[in-house]
């Protein structure tokens, strides 16, 4: 068995093409490299939109990185020493995201020990994957809105999702049906509230809803409020999907067990990787739970094959990490149409340009 010689990062910036906001023009990442007592290095990252990329880096490079130098480079074993020690910055947020550029490097690092890509080192159910067009658009006026749902049609998407929580309701309403008329009857609708309701105006809003046959209602409340998700859930008949804003599996057990949630949404970087996803996969199953990994297709579209149960990958337009061009080499998860497979690759096939 091998150690942990060293851990290095790098902080990455790179703008977004389609703003997700006056406030989100860019996404950043920190490249993570990890090598072991055998001179091999394995290739992770964190990221985050906004918020916090140089704590994340510090917090790796300091805390993380003099915790692991010397330790085993098996990423299931690492973990939850890891953030035992870490707990006292907090069980999740800050930490597990910063914990998901060192578990997705192990990661890595072992599936090139085995010459092999990590999708099938964990076991690949199968070969290709669905998408859903998403997008950030909550921003954009009624004509683009629309225009972007026609570009998802065009290319085939039976499943969208848009954003949803203007300050009136009637413009939601509004939007909400005029994007249901391009899809038509038999395509799926999901909408996404971002957090940005009380649990009064979540209800009213999923009344009105109703009519437009809605597939999942999305983050309406503050992700850190169980009480209000269980009452909103028993007031109304659209399954409630949330999970990006959980960090740890025992949130996730939280809300299934308490009965808040239809569809968990974890995101593999946030809730620190690899590692903890797998977990809450198996959670969700035992528990009978949809999961739709949030966000970053590239990395999450190689886990998707490989769940027990199909699911669909989000793709948000024009936000795949080649599209924005953070990577050196083209990505080894190709979207054709509504289609998900990877190319043959080592490890998770993602390096930092």
């Amino acid at each position: 068995m091998t150690d942990i010689t060293a851990v290095s990062t790098r902080l990455i910036t790179r703008p977004l093409s389609r703003p997700w906001g006056a406030d989100v023009r860019e996404l950043h990442f920190i490249a993570v490299d990890v090598t072991d007592s055998s001179g091999a290095t394995g290739h992770g990252f964190s990221w985050t939109p906004t918020i916090g990329p140089r704590a994340v880096q510090s917090l790796l490079d300091h805390e993380i990185s003099a915790f692991a130098i010397g330790k085993t480079t098996d990423a299931s074993e690492l973990w939850r020493p890891l953030w035992e020690h870490l707990h006292e910055a907090g069980s999740g947020g800050i930490t597990t995201i910063a914990m998901a550029g060192i578990d997705l490097a192990l990661w890595d690092l072992a599936a090139r020990r085995a010459d092999t890509s990590v999708g099938r080192l964990l076991g690949e159910k199968r070969a290709s994957v669905g998408t859903y067009g998403s997008g950030v658009n909550l921003h954009y006026s009624l004509e683009q809105l629309v225009e972007q749902v026609q570009r998802w049609v065009a290319t085939g998407h039976t499943a969208v999702k848009i954003k949803v929580g203007k300050p009136d309701l009637a413009e939601d309403l509004d939007r909400i049906g005029a994007v249901r008329e391009v899809l038509g009857p038999d395509r799926r609708l999901m909408v996404d509230a971002n957090q940005r309701w009380d649990l009064d105006r979540a209800r009213t809003a999923a009344a009105a809803f109703r009519d437009f046959d809605i597939a999942w209602l999305e983050e309406p409340l503050r992700a850190d409020d169980l009480s209000g998700h269980v009452a909103l859930r028993h007031s109304t008949d659209i399954p409630i999907a949330l999970g990006e804003n959980l960090h740890t599996e025992y949130r996730f057990r939280d809300f299934l067990d308490a009965g808040a949630v239809d569809i968990v949404q974890p995101n593999i970087v946030r809730v620190g990787g690899i590692t903890p996803f797998l977990n809450i996969a198996r959670l969700a199953d035992e528990r009978g739970a949809a999961l739709y990994p949030h966000l970053l297709p590239d990395l999450s579209g190689q886990l998707a094959l490989c769940l027990d149960r199909p699911t669909m990958v989000e793709d948000v337009e024009d936000a795949g990490f080649g599209q924005i061009g953070a990577l050196d080499s083209p990505s080894p998860v190709v979207i054709d149409g509504t289609t998900l497979t990877v190319t043959e690759h080592l490890g998770l096939g993602l390096t930092f340009a």
